[in-house]
């Protein structure tokens, strides 16, 4: 073996080493595996304990979530957490890896539901029911059943209940979701290109109001500020406490301020770069304008503001 030879393989035995996962690593006595988990392999992921057992992303698990036993895959990678730090949450346990002949009996689930959801959406129709079914899956142990459903409102679907179950012979149940949990369940991708949130890593939906989208100047185009939910956008929430801290430091529109060129007026403020788009006084709106860092601007106080200000102050006392 020449030295290049021998430089390269212990380069890719470094490098292999750099890339091993903290879950193959021995845990302590008073440590468990925290993981997340997406049931069925979709969906937005839900938290397991595991105890002994050596997880890795994208493996196969069953999992007990305290209703029976469910397939899921691992959507992160496992990390340590505490004994006393669980005790007073509820999770659900990797019970095992996924074997070879369950991984059978999920696509054998998966024939299922596709029978399961044009018998529901033929009795549905029969039933005369304002619902719209998304979707269909059944546990793992198929010991029950549950059907998806959008409304839009409140549906009495007792008897539909009774009739599957005269044809399924097993436990029924009906949920009522959302359009976000519809949204969540069949997937998708976002206008960034990426995964959407609600499916990918979001556990709770916060509210999401268009106060938001004013606030980060952004045009009241339903278009560009919806989701394929038809909802508000979920991350106009994630920059909106940055937008507001900014809007409360920077000059406003309109501002007189003191540039290093001059006083002018603010035509634009953007939020983000903290910068300010200037005309400077004895300019038109049509000439050239100057752009200014925030820290380089001072805003102008009126004629007179200061003294106002003061002489209120001493009316209060």
């Amino acid at each position: 073996m020449n030295d290049s030879e021998k430089w390269t393989d212990d380069k890719e035995e470094l490098l292999s080493f750099s890339l091993m996962p903290l879950s193959t690593e021995k845990d302590g006595a008073d440590e468990l595996r925290l993981v997340s988990v997406r049931l069925h392999g979709t969906g937005r992921p839900v938290h397991a304990l595991s105890e002994g057992i050596t997880i890795l992303r994208g493996d196969h698990l069953i999992i007990d979530t305290g209703q029976g036993e469910e397939i899921g895959v691992a959507s992160d990678w496992s990390k340590r957490v505490k004994r006393q730090d669980i005790e007073d949450r509820n999770y659900s346990w990797v019970v095992r890896l996924a074997s070879n002949d369950d991984l059978r009996h999920f696509e054998e689930n998966k024939v299922l539901e596709k029978r399961a959801e044009a018998i529901a959406r033929e009795k549905i129709e029969q039933h005369g029911l304002e619902m719209s079914l998304v979707s269909v899956q059944y546990g793992f142990d198929n010991r029950k059943i549950t059907f998806f459903f959008t409304s839009e409102g409140r549906v009495d679907f007792r008897e539909l209940v009774r009739d599957l179950a005269s044809v399924f012979h097993t436990r029924i149940e009906l949920r009522q979701i959302g359009v976000r949990d519809e949204t969540a369940m069949i997937g998708g991708l976002g206008t960034c290109g990426r995964e959407l949130c609600c499916c990918s890593f979001l556990t709770d939906f916060k509210p999401v109001s268009i106060r938001m989208a004013k606030d980060q100047n952004l045009a009241m185009n339903p278009g560009k500020i919806s989701g394929m939910c038809g909802r508000l956008l979920c991350c106009l929430a994630y920059e909106h406490d940055a937008y507001l801290d900014a809007k409360k430091r920077l000059p406003r529109k309109n501002a007189n301020v003191m540039t290093p060129d001059g006083s002018g007026v603010v035509k634009e403020v953007h939020l983000l770069q903290e910068k300010l788009t200037v005309a400077l006084d004895g300019t038109d709106d049509s000439t050239e304008v100057g752009v200014y860092d925030a820290g380089d601007v001072h805003v102008e106080q009126k004629r007179g503001e200061s003294d106002k200000g003061f002489s209120k102050k001493r009316q209060s006392r």
